[in-house]
Protein backbone atom coordinates (compact mmCIF):
# COMPACT_ATOMS: atom_id res chain seq x y z
CA UNK A 1 0.00 0.00 0.00
CA UNK A 2 1.05 3.27 -0.88
CA UNK A 3 1.87 6.09 1.44
CA UNK A 4 0.35 9.06 0.03
CA UNK A 5 0.04 12.02 1.90
CA UNK A 6 -1.71 15.25 1.04
CA UNK A 7 -0.04 18.75 1.23
CA UNK A 8 -2.06 21.03 3.42
CA UNK A 9 -4.10 23.83 1.63
CA UNK A 10 -2.50 22.42 -1.63
CA UNK A 11 -3.49 19.96 -4.48
CA UNK A 12 -1.09 18.10 -4.35
CA UNK A 13 0.17 15.03 -3.01
CA UNK A 14 3.38 13.54 -1.83
CA UNK A 15 4.26 9.73 -2.31
CA UNK A 16 6.43 9.13 0.24
CA UNK A 17 7.47 5.21 -0.76
CA UNK A 18 9.18 6.90 -3.84
CA UNK A 19 11.32 8.66 -1.52
CA UNK A 20 11.54 5.53 1.32
CA UNK A 21 12.11 2.79 -0.49
CA UNK A 22 15.19 1.77 -1.57
CA UNK A 23 14.01 -0.94 -4.56
CA UNK A 24 12.34 2.08 -6.33
CA UNK A 25 14.69 3.97 -9.07
CA UNK A 26 16.68 6.25 -8.57
CA UNK A 27 18.15 8.88 -10.81
CA UNK A 28 21.94 7.84 -11.92
CA UNK A 29 24.53 10.25 -13.23
CA UNK A 30 23.75 9.01 -16.70
CA UNK A 31 20.73 10.32 -16.82
CA UNK A 32 21.51 13.65 -14.63
CA UNK A 33 24.25 13.76 -17.86
CA UNK A 34 21.45 13.65 -20.20
CA UNK A 35 18.59 16.31 -18.61
CA UNK A 36 21.93 18.54 -18.71
CA UNK A 37 22.43 18.03 -22.49
CA UNK A 38 18.69 17.96 -23.37
CA UNK A 39 18.07 21.43 -20.79
CA UNK A 40 21.04 23.19 -22.96
CA UNK A 41 20.00 21.93 -26.04
CA UNK A 42 16.38 23.13 -25.34
CA UNK A 43 17.84 26.69 -23.93
CA UNK A 44 19.99 27.00 -26.98
CA UNK A 45 16.73 25.95 -29.44
CA UNK A 46 14.59 29.01 -26.62
CA UNK A 47 17.37 31.32 -27.36
CA UNK A 48 17.85 30.50 -30.85
CA UNK A 49 13.84 31.02 -31.83
CA UNK A 50 14.15 34.50 -29.76
CA UNK A 51 11.79 33.20 -26.76
CA UNK A 52 14.06 34.82 -24.65
CA UNK A 53 14.34 38.19 -26.54
CA UNK A 54 13.33 41.01 -23.91
CA UNK A 55 12.47 42.93 -27.87
CA UNK A 56 10.06 39.80 -28.50
CA UNK A 57 8.87 40.32 -25.32
CA UNK A 58 7.91 43.91 -25.61
CA UNK A 59 6.70 43.16 -28.62
CA UNK A 60 4.14 40.91 -27.30
CA UNK A 61 2.93 43.00 -24.57
CA UNK A 62 2.61 46.10 -26.89
CA UNK A 63 0.48 43.37 -28.86
CA UNK A 64 2.92 44.89 -32.11
CA UNK A 65 4.25 41.33 -32.69
CA UNK A 66 2.00 37.42 -33.08
CA UNK A 67 5.92 35.73 -32.54
CA UNK A 68 5.60 34.54 -29.00
CA UNK A 69 2.07 34.28 -28.75
CA UNK A 70 2.34 32.21 -31.37
CA UNK A 71 4.91 30.24 -29.48
CA UNK A 72 2.91 29.92 -26.33
CA UNK A 73 -0.20 28.47 -28.48
CA UNK A 74 1.71 25.97 -29.99
CA UNK A 75 3.54 24.87 -26.63
CA UNK A 76 -0.01 24.60 -25.01
CA UNK A 77 -1.38 22.59 -28.28
CA UNK A 78 1.99 20.31 -27.93
CA UNK A 79 1.15 19.72 -24.10
CA UNK A 80 -2.59 19.18 -24.58
CA UNK A 81 -1.86 16.30 -27.31
CA UNK A 82 0.99 15.02 -25.82
CA UNK A 83 -0.55 15.10 -22.11
CA UNK A 84 -3.50 12.79 -23.46
CA UNK A 85 -1.67 10.71 -25.14
CA UNK A 86 0.66 10.08 -22.10
CA UNK A 87 -2.82 9.09 -20.44
CA UNK A 88 -4.38 7.17 -22.97
CA UNK A 89 -1.30 5.16 -23.95
CA UNK A 90 -1.32 3.70 -20.07
CA UNK A 91 2.47 5.27 -19.14
CA UNK A 92 3.70 5.37 -16.27
CA UNK A 93 6.20 7.77 -13.77
CA UNK A 94 9.53 6.88 -13.74
CA UNK A 95 9.15 5.09 -10.76
CA UNK A 96 6.57 2.88 -11.96
CA UNK A 97 3.47 4.33 -10.74
CA UNK A 98 0.34 4.97 -12.89
CA UNK A 99 0.55 8.32 -14.49
CA UNK A 100 -2.51 10.29 -12.85
CA UNK A 101 -3.71 13.82 -14.00
CA UNK A 102 -6.11 15.33 -11.68
CA UNK A 103 -8.34 18.21 -12.34
CA UNK A 104 -7.07 21.11 -9.96
CA UNK A 105 -9.66 23.38 -8.28
CA UNK A 106 -10.01 26.94 -8.88
CA UNK A 107 -9.35 29.74 -6.43
CA UNK A 108 -9.29 33.75 -6.71
CA UNK A 109 -5.46 33.54 -6.14
CA UNK A 110 -4.56 32.19 -9.19
CA UNK A 111 -5.85 35.04 -10.81
CA UNK A 112 -4.00 37.49 -8.62
CA UNK A 113 -1.14 35.18 -8.90
CA UNK A 114 -1.41 34.89 -12.65
CA UNK A 115 -1.71 39.13 -12.58
CA UNK A 116 1.59 39.43 -10.40
CA UNK A 117 3.38 36.89 -12.77
CA UNK A 118 2.64 38.85 -15.91
CA UNK A 119 2.68 42.30 -14.42
CA UNK A 120 6.57 41.22 -13.65
CA UNK A 121 6.94 39.78 -16.70
CA UNK A 122 6.37 42.60 -18.96
CA UNK A 123 8.61 45.31 -16.84
CA UNK A 124 11.32 42.71 -16.87
CA UNK A 125 10.93 41.61 -20.04
CA UNK A 126 11.93 37.84 -18.62
CA UNK A 127 9.71 34.79 -18.01
CA UNK A 128 10.65 32.78 -15.20
CA UNK A 129 10.96 30.04 -17.43
CA UNK A 130 13.99 30.37 -19.78
CA UNK A 131 15.06 32.85 -17.57
CA UNK A 132 18.62 30.34 -17.32
CA UNK A 133 18.78 30.49 -21.01
CA UNK A 134 18.65 33.78 -21.02
CA UNK A 135 21.77 34.32 -18.57
CA UNK A 136 23.41 31.46 -20.14
CA UNK A 137 23.15 33.70 -23.81
CA UNK A 138 25.54 36.21 -22.01
CA UNK A 139 23.08 38.50 -20.24
CA UNK A 140 24.12 38.45 -16.80
CA UNK A 141 21.90 41.68 -15.36
CA UNK A 142 19.32 38.80 -15.55
CA UNK A 143 20.12 37.46 -12.25
CA UNK A 144 18.61 39.99 -10.57
CA UNK A 145 15.52 38.99 -12.23
CA UNK A 146 16.44 35.30 -10.99
CA UNK A 147 17.39 36.61 -7.37
CA UNK A 148 13.79 38.50 -7.15
CA UNK A 149 11.96 35.33 -8.85
CA UNK A 150 13.24 32.99 -5.92
CA UNK A 151 12.87 35.34 -3.35
CA UNK A 152 8.89 35.66 -4.29
CA UNK A 153 8.60 31.91 -4.62
CA UNK A 154 9.85 32.18 -0.67
CA UNK A 155 8.05 34.99 -0.25
CA UNK A 156 4.82 33.22 -1.39
CA UNK A 157 5.66 29.96 0.31
CA UNK A 158 5.68 31.96 3.40
CA UNK A 159 3.02 33.61 2.82
CA UNK A 160 0.94 31.24 1.55
CA UNK A 161 -1.37 30.46 4.64
CA UNK A 162 -2.72 34.16 4.46
CA UNK A 163 -3.86 34.74 1.25
CA UNK A 164 -6.88 34.46 -0.57
CA UNK A 165 -7.96 31.04 -1.60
Amino acid sequence: MKNIHPIPDTDFEVNTDACSDPSKKSTSFTQLLLFFAVGIFFGAVLTKAEVTSWIRIQEMFQFKSFHLYGVIGSAIFTAFIGTNFLRLSGSTTSMGDPLKIRKVNFHKGQIIGGLCFGIGWALTGACPGPIFAIIGSGHSVFIVILISALAGTWSYGWLRNRLPH
